[in-house]
């Protein structure tokens, strides 16, 4: 699974750029997304990538993402963060599990370089220090 971070805002954004982070449901500054990653899909995060922030995320922070930052779309039911996680990363899909698919994040403690790409900065492939960064966010 891959973890999407929007990083950059909305002003200066070229239109098909914009369109492509509004399919990946990255609509706000420092909002995420969790996805099984298609072709297509694959395709927009390369196109994107000097706006966004993106690796492979483990189990232990989506368990702690759908805790802190879930939130449901029938909010009369309760979040189970273990059991949505692995159904998750089985490849259902947010809205099957009542979730809404993305999530809303603080921005990062401790500040980040937001106009320098990885390892320097955070924009693009993050890999395994997206797991981090979330932490940091949430």
């Amino acid at each position: 699974m891959i973890a999407i971070i929007r990083i950059k805002g909305m002003v200066g954004v070229k239109k098909i750029v914009e369109e492509t982070l509004y399919r990946l449901r990255l609509r706000r500054k420092y909002s995420c997304a969790v996805i099984h990653p298609t072709t297509e899909q694959s395709g927009m995060i390369k196109k994107s990538r000097d706006f966004i922030a993106f690796g492979e995320i483990n189990k232990e922070t989506l368990e702690k993402l759908i805790e802190k930052r879930g939130q449901l779309i029938d909010k009369n039911k309760k979040v189970d963060a273990k059991k949505i996680a692995e159904d998750l990363i089985k490849g259902k899909k947010p809205e099957e599990l009542n979730l809404k698919p993305f999530f809303r994040l603080h921005p990062p403690r401790g500040g980040i370089k937001s106009r320098v790409h990885f390892p320097k900065g955070v924009l693009g492939d993050n890999k395994e220090k997206i797991n981090e960064l979330i932490g940091r966010m949430l």
